[in-house]
């Protein structure tokens, strides 16, 4: 898939998802660890959920503490800070949807990201992890890539 965006350096970027409890802050994070002294990271969520304590354990297992992290919605941002970013990435379809919607009312460029929902992964403990270590390292590559330019 050509990245319509691949050559503009981003300066802000939002990470969003359905409830901001795994995969987005996941995002943010790892985009914070490697770009956060250039690059303004934040996440949100369509609705409000609970934060997940295994996202926590998988970024922990690579050195990133995403433990303090707290949930918040599109509509908490917006109210809180407004939405000036470059950039936001949606990780669900709801939350691309959502992204959409909001490029009428401002100029962002809108990346959809596919990504698995590991929380609908059922099994061992040990085969649950390993399903949020498939979405980190994946957010992981696409961020190096995509914020790397």
């Amino acid at each position: 898939m050509d990245d319509p965006g691949a050559g503009k350096r981003v300066g802000a970027v939002l990470f969003t998802c359905a409830y901001n409890a795994v995969r987005s802050p996941m995002a943010e994070a790892i985009a914070r660890h490697f770009f956060g002294k250039s690059i303004y990271v934040q996440s949100a969520g369509v609705r409000k959920g609970d934060v997940d304590p295994f996202m926590i354990t998988v970024l922990d297992e690579i050195g990133i503490d995403a433990s303090k992290h707290r949930v918040r919605t599109l509509e908490e941002l917006e109210d809180w800070e407004g939405l000036n970013f470059d950039l936001i990435v949606s990780l669900s379809p709801e939350a691309h949807h959502r992204a959409l919607e909001l490029t009428r009312t401002s100029a962002v460029e809108v990346e959809y990201w596919p990504t698995p929902d590991a929380t609908l992964v059922q099994g061992s403990r040990e085969q649950m992890l390993d399903a949020y270590r498939g979405v980190r390292d994946l957010l992981t590559r696409r961020i190096k890539e995509r914020l790397a330019r």
